[in-house]
């Protein structure tokens, strides 16, 4: 028995408090509302749990209600890459949805989560019915383009403090990820799963982000202080020649 079908076994109604974290819903209209609301089940996956896998068809549309996942992808090389890393209020697989084609990559979950999922058939009776949703779903693949070319920058970055301010403002998205506020929680290592550098170096990258303002490391996670400065041109220098300078004279 897959984990998969472990998980789509675990499926359950959504409480009131689980819909509430649900951001697309205040923007459909109240029949149609109540038709998604009826057609939402939410599973609860444990760490290692695959949401969804390269080659499975697709069966719902998934966002994430509490916890947090993986989404990889294998490269021509073997190697695993990640894609994004998926907070809670996050929704994803939109265009694989639309085109109702298999996945393309594996969503895993990092720790304990709980996991929307919205069937294929109400997901395009929604497209062809709700003007919120459409809008709502237009904003994520848009947005969802942007995010992908910042992951392809972000995975050519050397600069370990780069690659983890990076992914951290990716985390922060404020239209991808509306949930998430200003504080995330997430662990040191749950953030080197996902950036792909070691816990120690995830640690000492966070301690040069703090000490340049951007974050501040609270009690089981991390507080965002200047959101356009882990995305900004110039934080990226002042990183940058700070490293440079701290590096033995030859």
């Amino acid at each position: 028995m897959s984990q998969e079908l472990s998980l789509h076994q675990r499926r359950r109604p959504p409480t009131a408090q689980e819909l509430a974290g649900i951001p697309w819903l205040a923007r459909l209209q109240p029949s149609e509302r109540e038709r998604a609301v009826a057609a939402v089940v939410v599973g609860d996956a444990d760490p290692g749990d695959y949401v969804c896998r390269v080659g499975r068809p697709v069966t719902y549309w998934f966002g994430v209600v509490q916890g947090l996942l993986k989404m990889n992808t294998d490269t021509v090389d073997g190697a695993s890459m990640t894609l994004a890393g998926l907070p809670p209020s996050g929704w994803f697989g939109e265009g694989t949805a639309v085109k109702r084609e298999p996945y393309r990559y594996n969503v895993q979950a990092l720790r304990k989560s709980v996991v929307a999922g919205l069937p294929m058939d109400s997901f395009h009776w929604l497209l062809d019915h709700s003007i919120g949703f459409n809008r709502f779903v237009m904003g994520q693949l848009n947005e969802r383009l942007g995010q992908f070319i910042a992951v392809r920058e972000i995975d050519r970055l050397t600069n370990p403090d780069l690659r983890v301010a990076r992914s951290l403002a990716a985390l922060f998205h404020p239209v991808l990820f509306p949930g998430v506020g200003e504080v995330l929680r997430i662990t040191q290592q749950e953030l080197a799963n996902l950036v792909g550098l070691s816990r120690q170096r995830v640690n000492e990258a966070l301690a040069v982000l703090q000490e340049q303002g951007a974050i501040r490391v609270e009690y089981g996670g991390l507080r965002v202080l200047d959101l356009p400065a882990l995305r900004s041109s110039p934080f990226v220098r002042a990183t940058v020649v700070a490293g440079a300078l701290n590096q033995p004279a030859h």
